[in-house]
C-alpha cells in the first residue's frame, strides 16, 4: 500500500481530507498571484498551481503522484479570478476524490478547467471589471475631486467585494461540485445580476457624465436691433440642460462602438478638438 493510499484511507475514515479553510486559503493565494507568472504559453497556470501546492501536499504524500498533479495543473489556464473561483473549489473536490481512489483521470480535471474558464470569465468580466470597477472608481474620483479624504479609501471597496465573492464561490464550488456551475449558469440568476448591475452602471455613468463632463459654448450673436444678444448656450440649455456634454459622451460611445477602441487615438482626438474649439471660440 502506497503512502497516498494510506493517506486516502485515513481521510475516508475521518471524513474529507480538505477543509473549507484550505479552500479559502487556496483561492486567496490564487487571487494574489494569478497575474504574477503570466506568459503566452500558460497565462494563469503558474499562479493556479502555486495556490494548489498546499492542497496537493495534503492529498498526495507519494512524490510521483505529486509530480503528476503539478504537471496537470501547469497546463494553460486563464479565467476571471473572482467569478472563476468555483473552478478552484471543483478542482480541489476532484483532486480529493482522486486521492481517495476514485476513477478520476487527469484529462477530466484538465477538461473541466478548460470548459469552465471561458464562460465564467465572461460573467466575471461583465460584472467585476465592466460594472463594479467603473462605478467604484468613479465614486472615488468624485469624492477626491471635492477634496474628501475618503475618496482614495473608496477604491478599497473593489478588492474587498472581490475577496468576499471569491471566498464564497470557491467554497460553493467545492461543496456542490460540477453541478454548481450548471446551476449557476442555467438558473437565470447570473443573467439577472448582469442586467441589474449593467442598469445601475448606466445610471451612474449618465449621472457622472452630466455632472463632470464640462462642455459649453460662448457663442452669441448680436443682431443690432437693440435686443439682448442671442446666446447659443442658453438656447441649448432650454432644450436639454447639459446637451453638449451628453452629445460629447454619445459621440465617444459611437466612436468606441463603430470605429476604434484605440484609447490613445481617442485621447489625442479629444485634445485636438478642444484646442481647435478654444482657438476658434466655439468652446
Amino acid at each position: 500500500m502506497t503512502e497516498t493510499q494510506k493517506t486516502a484511507e485515513a481521510g475516508t475514515e475521518t471524513g474529507k481530507l480538505i477543509t473549507e479553510k484550505d479552500i479559502r486559503r487556496n483561492w486567496l493565494t490564487y487571487y494574489m498571484v494569478a497575474e504574477m507568472g503570466i506568459s503566452y504559453e500558460r497565462l494563469q497556470a503558474l499562479g493556479f498551481t502555486t495556490a494548489m501546492i498546499p492542497v496537493l501536499k495534503k492529498l498526495y504524500s507519494d512524490p510521483e503522484d505529486m509530480k503528476e498533479a503539478l504537471k496537470r495543473h501547469l497546463v494553460f489556464y486563464n479565467t476571471e479570478a473572482v467569478f472563476g473561483s468555483p473552478v478552484n473549489g471543483i478542482v480541489i473536490a476532484m483532486e480529493e476524490q482522486k486521492a481517495k481512489g476514485e476513477p478520476i483521470t487527469d484529462k477530466s480535471i484538465t477538461g473541466m478547467k478548460t470548459g469552465l474558464m471561458g464562460p465564467l470569465a465572461g460573467i466575471g468580466d461583465s460584472i467585476d471589471w465592466a460594472t463594479l470597477k467603473p462605478i467604484i472608481f468613479a465614486l472615488a474620483a468624485t469624492l477626491s475631486a471635492t477634496g474628501s479624504i475618503i475618496g482614495p479609501f473608496v477604491l478599497l471597496l473593489l478588492p474587498l467585494i472581490q475577496i468576499l465573492i471569491g471566498l464564497r464561490l470557491s467554497v460553493y464550488g467545492y461543496r456542490t461540485g460540477k453541478a454548481s456551475i450548471r446551476e449557476l449558469l442555467h438558473s437565470g440568476r447570473i443573467k439577472d445580476l448582469i442586467v441589474g448591475a449593467s442598469t445601475l452602471g448606466l445610471f451612474m455613468m449618465g449621472a457622472l457624465s452630466s455632472t463632470y463632463v464640462k462642455l459649453s459654448t460662448p457663442l452669441q450673436f448680436d443682431f443690432g436691433n437693440g435686443n439682448e444678444p442671442f446666446v447659443l448656450q442658453n438656447i441649448l440649455d432650454g432644450i436639454i440642460p447639459g446637451l453638449l456634454p451628453l452629445l460629447a459622451v454619445l459621440g465617444l460611445y459611437w466612436w468606441l462602438n463603430k470605429k476604434s477602441q484605440n484609447f490613445t487615438v481617442i485621447m489625442l482626438m479629444i485634445i485636438a478638438v478642444s484646442i481647435l474649439g478654444a482657438f476658434t471660440g466655439i468652446f
